[in-house]
């Protein structure tokens, strides 16, 4: 998209930037100038200067200075051209665009008419919110109960929703109006074909917390229950104007404190958010129910240098900041920081501050974790440094971490770290991973061998097949669950460990298993590694698909029966798939009495499937490492290196007693 210069020149001049400055800064007039405190930095004096004549401003202590569209840009985190788009809307005109054709200019028309819509329905609805926080005493004592106070509820414009089904029937007189559906505050329910659909509040009876873009307009809101209800959290759904994965609470109200602190906070939570600005700490913010993404990271990189992420302790905080890893690591550049801070897995920000003071949540701050180091503890993790092997897998776990790094000194610091930790040269492990096909999205079977191929480098005829194994059965259940068979080597094939499906079809197959024992039980997902979770998610087809909406509605409702994850469901491409495989689960219920043994049962059920796909997905990578054999001197060793880690499996695949 081009913008004509001519245009910008006009805007410029049609612009008033002491009006635009205005609206973030309190101005006094000094002369010919206005004057006011400087929203880049901290000071208590005014030194930044607004002229009305040169439409320019200035500030004599951080010496930031540039126009209106600047302005928007350094302040709002906008980019160039969102900057001259909201500025051009404020003055009525119309952007020309030098390479759009008639067509797209009307249709980006119609867009940016419908999201300025929009954010009219949202903010109407938040103010409707506000009012009704005066008269609910139970949301206001929920809200004095964890600390919250009038200025900093008013301050992030806290709500609450009523608990009647058509409460915004009183706000908006057309209950109808498809933009009520469209902004996410409105369900439209058509059951079964009927004409007439059900119309009902999205929101009922919580406290409401407005999501705000960087302009300060209302996008969606995040809605949270008094009481321990599932699910706690309620976030609007995905609308022209609003995407979890690009937006974050509270960073509408923490741009100027990230200046100021130094560096953002980023948290799990609205609440932490809330808390932390009464506390002392107005420079945090939260994801919306969904792990941290690069556009995330992107977009608070355009206000500070420094990001500090904030995660629980426990198991599910671990795997929060792998996904924070990966989101920020593209961004990881010499001169931002990117930190890490674990608190105890007992407390969240507003515990832990309340019971150790601000003093020690700085210093907790001040000692986070850096990424380097984060990303070292994360590659080796489940690695035994002490054997060849274990480096060996050390070095597969880093290499895409590395590589998503910008070129620098940083990163050049970490490859002779690594090389140090594998007990390699930093130019030939360099040379080694440039040598090496880079990790596949997913794991495919190798071609079969024709039996008797003679000149197989890596064929050990003193190697024994895997036992065989039988997984485990349910009490009462007399039907074969399954088993693995001995076979030519690795010929062996598993026969999944399920019920067959009622009529006629293919046997299920592994990841067939691993959806109905997972819907089964959601917690189960959170005990797997970050290498199975990696292993499921890459899947292709729906069974891909299924676990990454599971892992994403974890993180947003958290551990759900599988009645709720069906609903959550409708309409999505995997849904027929998931239906059918956990019609097994529901016509076979389990007896009174034996739900525990039943958990355990599933649980070491899944762990064995689990083991076999992970030994197909080595077995592939082995693949590629004949393959390679005649063109990388290196490929024998990283086929001993996998080998051993089949082995590992084998071994836990193997009974006891055999």
């Amino acid at each position: 998209m081009t913008i004509p210069a001519s245009f910008i020149q006009e805007l410029i001049a049609r612009a008033d930037v002491v009006e635009i400055v205005g609206r973030y800064v309190q101005l006094k007039k000094a002369g010919a100038n206005f004057m006011g405190l400087c929203p880049f930095h901290g000071e208590k004096s005014p030194s930044f200067s607004v002229s009305p004549t040169k439409q320019f401003y200035h500030c004599f202590g951080c010496g930031v200075h540039g126009n209106a569209i600047g302005f928007l840009m350094e302040h709002a985190g906008m980019g160039f051209v969102e900057a001259v788009h909201d500025l051009a809307g404020q003055y009525g005109l119309q952007v020309p665009e030098d390479d759009a054709s008639p067509a797209e200019r009307a249709r980006a028309a119609n867009q940016r008419q419908k999201q300025a819509t929009l954010t009219d329905v949202l903010e109407k609805a938040g103010e409707a919110y506000r009012k009704s926080l005066r008269q609910a005493p139970g949301a206001i004592e929920y809200l004095k109960g964890r600390g919250v106070s009038g200025e900093v509820a008013k301050q992030f414009g806290i709500g609450y929703a009523p608990a009647g089904w058509r409460a915004l029937a009183s706000v908006f007189p057309d209950y109808d109006d498809p933009l009520l559906a469209e902004s996410g505050l409105v369900i439209v329910n058509t059951e079964d074909g009927a004409e007439d659909a059900k119309r009902y509040d999205r929101f009922r009876d919580r406290v409401m917390f407005p999501i705000r873009n960087v302009k300060g307009e209302c996008i969606g809101f995040g809605g949270r229950v008094l009481g321990d209800e599932k699910p706690k959290y309620l976030n609007s759904p995905e609308t022209p104007v609003f995407s979890k994965g690009r937006e974050l609470y509270g960073l509408y109200e923490a741009r100027a404190a990230f200046r100021e602190r130094g560096y953002a906070l980023v948290t799990e939570g609205y609440m932490d958010v809330v808390a932390l600005a009464q506390l002392g700490f107005p420079n945090a913010v939260a994801t919306l129910g969904t792990a941290c993404t690069t556009e995330h990271v992107q977009k608070l990189f355009r206000f500070t240098e420094s990001v500090v992420f904030s995660f629980d302790g426990d198991a599910a905080g671990r795997r929060a900041a792998r996904k924070a890893l990966d989101g920020a690591l593209p961004y990881a550049t010499d001169v931002r920081s990117i930190k890490f801070l674990f608190l105890p897995a007992e407390h969240d920000p507003d515990s832990f501050i309340r019971e150790f003071g601000a003093d020690a949540f700085a210093r907790f701050v001040q000692e986070a974790t850096p990424l380097s180091r984060f990303m070292i503890e994360a590659a080796r993790e489940g690695c035994d440094l002490t054997t060849a092997e274990g480096r060996a897998h050390m070095s597969s776990n880093v290499r895409p971490l590395w590589s998503a790094m910008p070129d620098g000194a940083l990163k050049r610091q970490l490859l002779s770290e690594i090389a140090t930790l594998v007990q390699l040269d930093a130019n030939a492990l360099s040379e080694l991973w440039a040598a090496t096909p880079g990790p596949r999205k997913a794991a495919t079977a190798p071609a079969p061998r024709p039996s008797g191929e003679p000149g197989d480098p890596f064929d050990y005829p003193n190697m024994p097949p895997p036992a065989e194994y039988e997984p485990p059965r349910y009490e009462n259940d007399s039907k074969p669950r399954g088993k693995f068979t001995k076979g030519k080597r690795w010929g062996g094939k598993f026969e999944a460990p399920i019920e067959p499906l009622r009529g006629r079809g293919k046997p299920p197959s592994r990841p067939d298993v691993a959806v109905r024992l997972l819907l089964s039980n959601m917690a189960q997902w959170e005990a797997l590694s970050h290498e199975l979770h990696v292993m499921l998610c890459d899947l292709p087809g729906p069974h891909g698909a299924l676990f990454t909406w599971l892992d994403s509605q974890l993180h947003e409702h958290g551990v759900q029966p599988w009645a709720a994850l069906r609903e959550g469901m409708r309409g999505l491409d995997f849904e027929s798939l998931a239906e059918r495989l956990m019609s097994v689960s529901e016509s076979a219920p389990v007896p009174e009495g034996e739900e525990d043994q039943h958990l355990a049962d599933a649980a070491k059920e899944l762990s064995s499937v689990l083991d076999f796909m992970l030994d197909d997905r080595l077995k592939a990578q082995q693949s590629e490492a004949i393959a390679a054999v005649g063109k990388d001197p290196k490929a024998l060793e990283r086929y001993k290196a996998l080998e051993a880690r089949r082995l590992e499996l084998r071994a836990r695949l193997k009974p006891s007693g055999a």
